[in-house]
């Protein structure tokens, strides 16, 4: 057995019935990644 879908599973597939999503891009300056990555360096 594989995990693999089906090849004829994959050509049944309805895409229509997806739904839509909105994605929301999480961009962090620099300096505050510095200073996440200190807090993970101290707390550790």
């Amino acid at each position: 057995m594989s995990n693999k879908p089906a090849l004829s599973e994959v050509e049944k597939f309805n895409k229509s019935k997806l739904k839509e999503t909105n994605t929301k891009e999480k961009i962090l300056s620099p300096g505050r990644r510095l200073q996440q990555g200190k807090e993970c360096v101290q707390s550790s």
